[in-house]
Parts: C-alpha cells; sequence; structure tokens
C-alpha cells in the first residue's frame, strides 16, 4: 500500500501518437519518459529526470510534434526503450537509498501511460518491466479524496487542481517537465497541512492471468465483457491475456469461442475485473496481435456464461487443481485408454496425477468423441507434450495445442447438449419456413445497402475479408458477412456484406473494387437485399441481371421427396444446429392424395439466405448424407414399379409447370447420388439388373425419369 511507502515517483510518458486521454489508443511506441521523487516524510523533492526514448518505427504525427515539441532529429540519438528502463530503475534505486528510505511507488496523472502504453509495448518487445510499474496512485483521484468539490476525476486537470488550492500554474515550455512539477505541487499541497493525505488508493497491474472456472449461476455483468475477433487459432487464454496486458482480466475471464465443428473459430469473450478496464480494452480496437490486427467489440454477461459456464462437477473437479497448464488432444482412437495416453505423452510430459489428470469428452451416451484435456503442472511439462502434435496413436494422428479452463466447459457443454437418438423429430428435414425466422433472416430490401466480393481466393475467410475491407470494417452490420457456398460447401469465390446504409455500400464498391486479395483482385458490386438473398438460394447475378434460382426454391431436399410428409414447424434448439449426423427414426408412412399432374414443392422462399454463424450443410446438405441419415430406407423389390403402375400415365407432352406425378407411397421412393451428368435412363436400369419390373411399365418408368432430369440441375439432389 502507498500509506507505508516512503517515496512517490512522480511519472509521466508521452508517445509517438496520440496522448492525453487517447494516449495508447494507436498503438504507437513511447518517446518520452520524465520522473522525479518526492520524500513523503520529509516533503523534499529529489531531481528531476527527462530521458528521450528512441522507438523502433521513427515517426511521429502532426499531432504528437505539436504537442511535444519533439524531432526525429532528436529522437535518432536517444536510447531505445530498454536502455532508458535501465536508467530509471538505476535512478531510482540510487536517490531511495540516499534519502534512506526502502520503498515507492508511482504516481501518475494518467493510468493510461502504465496500462495503455507501457505495458502493451513492454510485452511485444519481451521487456521485463521493474516490479514498480506494476502498483501506483492516481494524483487526480488522491486529490478528489481532499478536495471532493474540486470536481468529479475525469475533469479534473493539472491547471484546474493548481487553481482549486490558489496555487499558480507551471511556467515551463517542456512538455513531461511541466507536468511533473505540477503533480509534484499538487502533491507537496495536499501532503501538508490543512489535508495531511494519506496515499491509499493504490491501483494494481496483474502480473499473470490466473485461469479459473465459472458457473453458469455466476453473475457477470455486461460492463466488464468484450468479444476478440480475428484471434490465431493456437491463441492460448495466456496469450490472449498478453495482449490485454497492462489490464486486468478477471479469474477464468477468457472464453475461447468453438465452432460448430468444435474448432476455434478465432474469437474469445475477455471478462474484466471491472467497466473501466473493459472501457481501455475496447480502446485496443484493430491492434495486432504478431502480424495480425484484432478487433475488439462490447459482448454481454449472457454470452459469456453461454460459453464459459459449466454445471457438470466432473469438469469442476477436473478444474479444481491450481496452476494447471491445460493441453488439448484431439483425434484419439475411439478405443483408447488413459493408460495408452500417458504411454504416448512419455515421461518427459508427466501428467498431473496421472490418469486423474486425464479427462475424456464423451457423448451423453458414453460414447467417446476422441477428445482429451490433460493437466501439466508445470509449461515445461506442456511444451514436451506439445511436440507430439501430429504423432501417431494407433491409427491416428493426434492434435495436440494449448487449452484452458472455459474451452474446456464449452467442449463439455457442447457435447453433452447433443440430444440422443430418441429425442430426435420424426424428420430431420424441416420446412423452408423454419428458417426464415428470427435472428438469421432479416426482411429482404430494395434499398441497396449490400455489396457483393467476386472472384475471392477460395481459401479466403471471415478475416481475410475483414482485413480486405479495411477502415470500412466499422460500417458492417453485426454478423452482416455471408460467404457464398456451392452445394458441396466449398468456397465459391463469393461473399455478401450487408452496410449501415446505401452510402455506406457505395463507398466501399468504390474504393475496393478490384483491390488485391491473395494475389487476386476482388471485384466489388452494390446490390440490395433481395438481390443477396435470391443469389444464396442458388439465384445468379451477373451483368445480364437477376435470374431465379432453379425450380425457383432452394433445393433443401429432393424435390418430391417430402411432399407427402409434412412436418409441423419446429424452432432449432442451439444443440442442432451444431450437432453431428445422427440416425433418425424412420418416418411412419402417411397416405396423402395428389393432383396427378402437380409437382408439391415447397412453397418458394425468396427472401431466404444463410447467416455467416449458421451451420451451412444443416440447411443446404450437397453431396447429401447418407440415406440413412435422413430417413430413406430401401424399397422392397419392385416397389418403384409398382408405385408407376398406380400413377395415371401424363400426357405425352405435359406442361413444363406439371412436369411430373408425386410418387404417392414413401417406400417407392429410391435416391441416387454421384451419378455422371450423362447418365442415361438405360445406365440407370442396367444398374439395377436383377429388380423386377412389369415390362409394359417400362415406358412409363423411362417416361418419369426423363422428365425428372429435365428438372434435376447439375450438383443438386437426384430423386428417382
Amino acid at each position: 500500500m502507498a500509506s507505508h511507502s516512503d517515496t512517490l515517483v512522480v511519472f509521466f510518458g508521452a508517445t509517438a501518437g496520440a496522448n492525453g486521454g487517447k494516449l495508447g489508443s494507436d498503438e504507437r511506441e513511447i518517446i518520452l519518459l520524465v520522473w522525479q521523487i518526492v520524500d513523503l516524510h520529509e516533503k523534499k523533492v529529489g531531481k528531476l529526470h527527462r530521458c528521450l526514448v528512441k522507438p523502433d518505427t521513427l515517426e511521429l504525427t502532426e499531432q504528437c510534434k505539436e504537442e511535444t515539441g519533439l524531432t526525429l532529429d532528436e529522437l535518432i540519438k536517444a536510447e531505445p526503450l530498454d536502455k532508458v528502463l535501465q536508467q530509471f530503475q538505476q535512478s531510482v534505486s540510487s536517490e531511495v537509498k540516499c534519502l534512506g528510505r526502502n520503498t515507492c511507488t508511482l504516481c501518475v496523472i494518467n493510468p493510461l501511460v502504465i496500462r495503455q502504453a507501457l505495458h502493451p509495448e513492454a510485452s511485444k518487445k519481451n521487456l521485463v518491466l521493474p516490479e514498480c510499474f506494476f502498483s501506483f496512485v492516481d494524483v487526480r483521484k488522491e486529490f478528489q479524496k481532499c478536495c471532493p468539490n474540486a470536481g468529479p476525476v475525469q475533469k479534473l486537470t493539472l491547471t484546474s487542481m493548481l487553481e482549486y488550492v490558489g496555487l499558480p500554474a507551471v511556467s515551463e515550455e517542456l512538455t513531461g517537465v511541466r507536468e511533473v512539477r505540477s503533480m509534484v505541487q499538487s502533491v507537496l499541497c495536499i501532503l501538508a497541512e490543512p489535508y495531511n493525505h494519506k496515499f491509499t488508493g493504490v491501483e494494481t497491474v496483474k502480473y499473470k492471468f490466473e485461469s479459473g472456472t465459472c458457473s453458469k449461476t455466476e453473475p457477470v455483468d455486461s460492463e466488464t465483457v468484450i468479444r476478440a475477433r480475428g484471434l490465431p487459432w493456437q491463441s492460448s487464454d495466456q496469450d490472449i491475456a498478453r495482449f490485454f496486458k497492462g489490464l486486468n482480466i478477471a479469474k477464468g475471464g477468457v472464453a475461447l469461442c468453438l465452432n460448430a465443428q468444435g474448432r476455434r473459430n478465432g474469437e474469445a469473450l475477455v471478462r474484466f475485473v471491472n467497466s473501466e478496464h473493459r472501457d481501455l480494452a475496447l480502446e485496443r480496437h484493430k491492434h495486432h496481435m504478431g502480424s495480425r490486427y484484432i478487433e475488439v467489440y462490447k459482448a454481454t454477461g449472457e454470452e459469456f456464461l453461454k460459453i464459459a459456464g459449466g454445471t457438470s462437477n466432473e469438469v469442476a473437479q477436473f478444474l479444481s487443481k491450481e496452476n494447471q497448464v491445460i493441453i488439448r488432444m484431439r483425434g484419439l482412437p475411439f478405443t483408447a485408454t488413459p493408460q495408452e495416453v500417458l504411454s504416448f505423452l512419455g515421461p518427459d510430459s508427466p501428467v498431473t496425477d496421472g490418469a486423474e489428470g486425464l479427462l475424456f469428452v464423451k457423448y451423453p451416451d458414453g460414447r467417446p468423441t476422441g477428445d482429451a484435456f490433460v493437466l501439466f503442472s508445470c509449461e515445461e511439462y506442456a511444451q514436451n507434450a506439445l511436440k507430439k502434435h501430429k504423432q501417431i496413436l494407433g491409427k491416428r494422428y493426434i492434435e495436440l495445442f494449448r487449452s484452458t479452463a472455459a474451452e474446456v466447459q464449452q467442449v463439455l457443454n457442447r457435447y453433452m447438449s447433443t440430444p440422443l437418438i430418441s429425442t430426435l423429430p420424426p424428420s430431420p428435414i424441416m420446412p423452408v419456413p423454419v428458417l426464415a425466422t428470427p435472428p438469421f433472416l432479416p426482411s429482404a430490401s430494395s434499398s441497396r445497402d449490400c455489396v457483393r466480393l467476386r472472384g475471392l481466393p477460395y481459401t479466403a475467410g471471415i478475416e481475410d475479408i475483414l482485413e480486405f475491407m479495411g477502415d470500412h470494417t466499422v460500417d458492417i452490420k453485426p454478423h452482416g458477412v455471408h460467404m457464398v457456398l456451392n452445394q458441396q460447401g466449398r468456397p465459391s469465390g463469393d461473399a455478401f456484406i450487408q452496410m449501415k446504409s446505401p452510402d455506406k455500400a457505395f463507398m466501399v464498391a468504390q474504393k475496393c473494387h478490384k483491390k488485391t486479395m491473395k494475389d487476386r483482385y476482388v471485384e466489388v458490386f452494390q446490390c440490395s437485399t433481395e438481390e443477396m438473398s435470391i443469389v444464396l438460394m442458388g439465384g445468379t447475378l451477373n451483368r445480364s441481371g437477376l435470374s431465379p434460382p432453379p425450380c425457383k426454391l432452394p433445393c433443401l431436399s429432393p424435390p418430391t421427396a417430402y411432399a407427402a410428409f409434412p412436418t409441423p414447424p419446429a424452432i432449432l434448439s442451439e444443440a442442432a444446429l451444431y450437432q453431428p449426423p445422427l440416425l433418425a427414426a424412420p418416418r411412419p408412412p402417411q397416405t396423402t392424395t395428389h393432383s396427378p399432374h402437380t409437382l408439391a414443392y415447397y412453397p418458394p422462399q425468396p427472401h431466404l439466405y444463410m447467416n455467416m454463424n449458421m451451420n451451412y450443410t444443416a440447411y443446404y446438405p450437397s453431396p447429401p448424407v447418407s440415406p440413412s441419415t435422413v430417413g430413406y430406407f430401401a424399397a422392397p423389390p419392385g416397389a418403384v414399379a409398382a408405385a408407376v403402375a398406380a400413377q395415371p400415365h401424363p400426357h405425352p407432352h405435359p406442361h413444363p409447370a406439371t412436369a411430373a406425378p408425386v410418387l404417392s407411397q414413401p417406400g417407392a421412393l429410391v435416391r441416387m447420388q454421384g451419378l455422371p451428368y450423362n447418365t442415361g435412363v438405360k445406365d440407370i436400369l442396367s444398374f439395377f439388373q436383377g429388380y423386377q419390373y412389369a415390362p409394359d411399365e417400362y415406358s412409363s418408368m423411362v417416361q418419369m425419369s426423363e422428365q425428372a432430369r429435365s428438372l434435376i440441375q447439375p450438383k443438386e439432389w437426384l430423386c428417382l
């Protein structure tokens, strides 16, 4: 505590960019440090020190030149930051010793110089800061305690504080010297009569991030949580804490987000100790982690608990051991035993408490998932384990990477929320109107507030698009980036971006058109939400205009397969969005009468589109999953022919709108996938050689097949 400290080190710093209330927000390096010691017992002042610092990037903003009066010529002759910090440590230690004192505490007018400038820069440059930089007092807060009528802390300045106590402003031209002398006068004033102030409001900077668990029932203030995007997928909680160095993250306050496949998606939710630190974290928007810039946004306590909160006693017991390094293992053989895992890790990386330091992730019915978490007592053991990344166990290579307590909770929550087979609805394919419900689908509009990106590299991800957009990313609507996938679930080279207004979309199209991404130029066009929706349904948008999708509806299922089996609308649960393919129970047969010349399609949904956070393949599965996973079951021999015989023969030249009848029996449906595009009816009949059908029904079967083929587009589902 400062009340037990013998001396104050009045400290000031400036950067090569923004200073004052925005100091550190532009990620600029420190170029000036000034300090002076005040003896709290004798009320004496030591020597004033002013040191210039040579930055790695010799560049000053115009604002910096105007405020500090410094030039590049002066900085070129200065020492780098590590040398200046050594000078600081030596001079402070020497003076404190000469005064016969033992301890010192920093005193600043603006904590940003410590939290937003010094600690982040030292972290990036791998510098070890002197211990005194991990605690400090804010002279404004201390002054406000003595003089509560002076005004709120945020509005206090050095000039206003001196004016309040009747002292003249310091007349000094040199930046830094003026501020330090003003602070010294304020300190001496509140130390003397009638205030006799004791400095007790010490603020601290955490040395290290503390891992821990979080309960679902724990209250989390939304004013303390942020979302960080664009993180390297290998990032651990310690890497994220290092990015926010200088700010205090709550214990267990880093939650890495996972995608639908259980892999990290480059996002994390971070919980800070209070709203002040959260607000400072938001100032680090687009600061860099290595070569990547990180986006920082506000988030809510509910979002944090959804990711980091846990209810499993098994997980709580596993994570109860303090100061453990967590490693995640992925891709384990389902038959792997604890002893085999321990042998795989070897004696160089002993697991804490042996088999008790292993946590195998399982489905609710006890089936293994191939994931496991391992505890190590120190960093050295964890590093040895990570060296076995992609080595073979059994017949599988194993992925190892750093993990966090929040990720353990999230993975367990994800798998434990996966429903068993008995809980699935009768039909796994849902009617299209379900997809048109909020929050995924905004209403279509003719307002041209979207842009289309065409010609993207197939390896491009969301982060690449945001980097491509540059400063225009601030104008993107929340969750407004939509990757267009082909029917195989692979990138098509197109994407749509929803902007906040048509003007913003116009500016993006003007500024980014034919800008390069990964050695490819990308075309950027302004368009409307309606056009975007139709393209994402399978239509086309090109120089010739807008074309509707084939059959005017998305191919969410074979055209006639589910027409006879209506499914009541249902709301998708979170677990349903992320569950792996499961074997669904067959639908009970239902009898429905149909017009012989009417195709029973789902109603067209022109406003349907996919959100970037949705599992595309859950709604647009092509190539389709195995027939056994979507309720298809083999028809008995002759069922197809029997079904055809039961239908009236269509007109020899049917109208396109009434092209083919719908089979009236679910058992008469047989689906074939993966056919060559030049496959003919004879090839299909040859494939089914050995099955019985009546010769007089051959012509009906041929005609139905030809009509069905006329409706089928390449790469879409086949239904015979």
